[in-house]
């Protein structure tokens, strides 16, 4: 049985009131070492300083460059790709040992080749990016082109749709639609999570700002950014899900 939508709501927001709750009162109880561990309290004036000082908007701005370069970079060739392997049984096979090699490889093993060719830039954060991203989106277009009936392509060649493109565009996206979205949002995810490692080398972003925070043990300051990656998420999130909802309309 599920839970109304209003009651489902407000037990979430309590559970995290809850959480932030019992971290407060472990830290002034000496539960926890208030030299490692920030009280949640001080994070707004944290937060409002960084953005008095002009930093947070610096960093922010700064990852959300690679991020996007890498997020369309990674979507765009992980969908093409899954696609067209799922469509073409000859491309399917020259690609498919190549997946189950390099798929198991981090995007952060990627770290020494992207200096390497790129030198310490943005563009070697959105390659390593990219990665992360691909993989993410190539399997989820693959599974769902795959799972589309083959009825549908055999009612599309008895109306003469058979050519690839026709089949591509009229066929197997409108049915895999929902699969392939379902990919371009996990992607959003795995992008955020791959911006902070990228950043590590020295790339200008919030992960090298909380790399300097924590050198210096300002552990307000990096939950600060964590914060910040988490709303960045729940913003790009909300706003991919009223666009999805409008493609899917279809559907209801």
């Amino acid at each position: 049985m599920r839970l109304p939508r209003h009651r489902r709501t407000l037990l979430s927001a309590t559970g995290v009131v809850g959480l932030v709750m019992l971290w407060e009162f472990a830290l002034r109880l000496g539960l926890l070492p208030s030299n490692l561990v920030p009280l949640p309290s001080s994070i707004p004036a944290e937060f409002w300083a960084e953005i008095r000082e002009g930093i947070w908007l610096e960093v922010v701005l700064a990852s959300l460059s690679h991020y996007s370069t890498g997020l369309a970079i990674g979507s765009l060739l992980g969908i093409a790709v899954g696609v067209g392997a799922a469509l073409e049984p000859t491309f399917d096979a020259i690609q498919s040992w190549l997946a189950r090699l390099l798929r198991p490889i981090p995007p952060l093993a990627w770290i020494p080749f992207a200096i390497i060719w790129f030198g310490v830039t943005e563009t070697a954060a959105a390659f390593i990016i990219s990665i992360g991203v691909f993989w993410i989106n190539y399997f989820a277009s693959y599974s769902a082109v795959s799972a589309v009936d083959d009825g549908y392509n055999e009612v599309a060649h008895a109306f003469g749709q058979g050519r690839f493109m026709a089949r591509l565009c009229k066929v197997s996206l409108p049915a895999a639609a929902p699969g392939i979205l379902g990919g371009l949002r996990a992607g959003l995810g795995q992008g955020w999570m791959t911006v902070v490692a990228a950043e590590l080398f020295g790339i200008p972003g919030i992960g090298q700002r909380m790399m300097e925070a924590s050198g210096l043990l300002a552990t307000n300051i990096v939950v600060v950014y964590m914060l910040t990656i988490a709303a960045l998420y729940a913003l790009f999130d909300f706003l991919f899900m009223s666009v999805q909802r409008r493609i899917l309309r279809w559907q209801s």
